[in-house]
């Protein structure tokens, strides 16, 4: 029952950071399910992938009401979403099944530095300028297969990949972000269905798991995340929203040193 109430807090704190600095709730879910895990003491071979798949599957819901409230405003361009959609979702099922083939060691050290790319963007503020039209389809392909990869391979619905290449191609930062949510959800689509599937028949998963997702894990982080998301975005609108991405930063920076130590 204690575990419950655990990942409904990650989830509650998930949610809320979701919607107060726009980041996707994987660069929480991920590294913390990773320590509850393995206080769990689930069997290491599988603990990164459990999260990675567990995180995917959780925005599979959380998506949904990112991308209606951003429809409503307009803000996403639903043509660039359809012409990105399948290199995402090769891209995101093949990543997936790299990941399977990988060990526990080596996808803490990729997430630990994905993590110091990601605080460092935070902390400098980094933003591309916008200096290209869209590419055409074959090219929107090739960018959907990279950010698909890697989004599966981090746990995450792609915003911190997606965002930049649409402001990189002169869309404005409003619909970019918008236009990220709804390309989230077929990454998400096509991440759950990879981690299920290459997870499906391993050994010495814990019970209630499908694959590499871990049902307890997902039921408390969707019920609470759903519900706190909003209050994150209300929170956006009163307080210092680029001071606290800094502070998160130097969070961010932690969590990837510890992830990193705890390899070796």
């Amino acid at each position: 029952m204690s575990l419950i109430f655990l990942y409904l807090a990650l989830g509650a704190v998930a949610g809320v950071l979701a919607g107060l600095l726009g980041i996707g709730g994987g660069l929480v879910i991920v590294p913390m399910l990773t320590f509850v895990f393995t206080g769990q003491g689930f069997a290491h071979d599988h603990i990164l992938h459990l999260a990675l798949g567990t995180s995917l599957a959780s925005i599979l819901f959380t998506s949904l009401s990112s991308v209606r409230s951003h429809n409503k405003r307009g803000a996403v361009i639903w043509p660039v979403v359809l012409k990105i959609t399948p290199g995402i979702l090769v891209g995101t099922f093949v990543g997936a099944w790299i990941a399977s083939q990988l060990s526990t060691n080596f996808l803490k050290g990729f997430f630990g530095v994905f993590l110091l790319y990601v605080g460092t963007q935070m902390l400098l503020g980094i933003k591309p300028e916008s200096t290209r039209e869209m590419p055409g389809t074959s090219t929107m392909f090739g960018a959907g297969g990279i950010i698909g990869i890697f989004s599966s391979l981090v746990g995450i619905g792609g915003g911190t990949l997606s965002v930049p290449f649409l402001v990189w191609h002169k869309t404005a930062i409003r619909h970019a972000i918008g236009t990220s949510s709804a390309i989230g959800f077929p990454i998400a689509v096509a991440g759950t269905l990879g981690y299920l599937i290459n997870g499906w028949g391993v050994t010495d998963l814990p019970p209630y798991s499908l694959g590499y997702i871990q049902g307890t894990a997902l039921a408390g982080i969707v019920a609470a995340s759903v519900c706190t998301a909003p209050l994150g975005a209300k929170l956006a609108h009163t307080l210092p929203v680029d001071r606290l991405k800094r502070i998160f930063a130097f969070l961010l920076y932690f969590v990837a040193i510890r992830m990193i130590w705890s390899i070796f």
